[in-house]
């Protein structure tokens, strides 16, 4: 729906992708950074450019240029994270990239209670 490249990820690598490149992620290993991100409950939203960056896969390829993370939690714990990712310069994500993708982790963790 956003235009962007949809990723879900449990721990260990990417489950589920979704958009424009989507073939070259699906079943790569997920990256130290964003492992880290996850077990820390951090939420990201930022671009190549700034120091909070981090790579999405451990060989990534392509050059995003802007990401969103937000990881999923089940009761409690955090089993993954949904991630979108965009390869064009000018189009940075915002309010309406992170609510989506929160909307996104939120639904995935509930269905995972179940």
């Amino acid at each position: 729906m956003s235009g962007h490249l949809a990723l879900i990820a449990d721990r260990d690598q990417i489950i589920a992708a979704a958009g424009g490149g989507s073939k070259q992620v699906l079943g790569k290993s997920v990256s130290k950074a964003l492992e880290e991100k996850m077990n820390s409950r951090e939420t990201v939203c930022t671009s190549r450019s700034d120091k909070n960056y981090v790579s999405v896969t451990e060989d990534e390829s392509e050059e995003y240029q802007h990401e969103v993370i937000i990881p999923i939690i089940t009761q409690g714990d955090v089993i993954g994270a949904v991630v979108l990712l965009s390869s064009s310069l000018g189009d940075e994500m915002n309010e309406v990239e992170m609510k989506l993708a929160q909307s996104a982790a939120g639904f995935l963790g509930k269905q995972m209670e179940q």
